[in-house]
């Protein structure tokens, strides 16, 4: 099954060097915010209205080395968590967000 993170370039980059990404709300809530692949559009706009630099963390659970709960969040939604850091060997594909239509530039 796959799931999305949203995160800055930046962030991406420096998981790249260390093999594993800690967002912020691993270290305040414990673990990680994704979304499922139709609810990324909607989290990007509720929470990254305004970035610019922007990338889709296309994550494979079965490649996580922590556990992914799927929890109710506040707007009574079902939002995957990921229980630890993200491995970078589960990310299979990066998507600059928001995604260019239709190939152009």
């Amino acid at each position: 099954m796959r799931i999305v993170h949203l995160c800055f370039a930046g962030e991406w980059k420096s998981a790249q060097e260390s093999g594993y990404l800690r967002a912020a709300s691993l270290q305040t809530e414990g673990f990680v915010h994704c979304s499922a692949p139709e609810q990324v559009a909607a989290t990007a706009g509720r929470y990254f209205q305004d970035a610019t630099d922007l990338v889709a963390l296309q994550i494979e659970t079965d490649l996580l080395d922590n556990p992914v709960k799927h929890e109710v969040a506040a707007n009574g939604e079902v939002y995957p968590h990921v229980y630890g850091p993200i491995n970078v060997s589960a990310v299979v594909d990066v998507v600059v967000w928001p995604p260019k239509i239709g190939g152009g530039s």
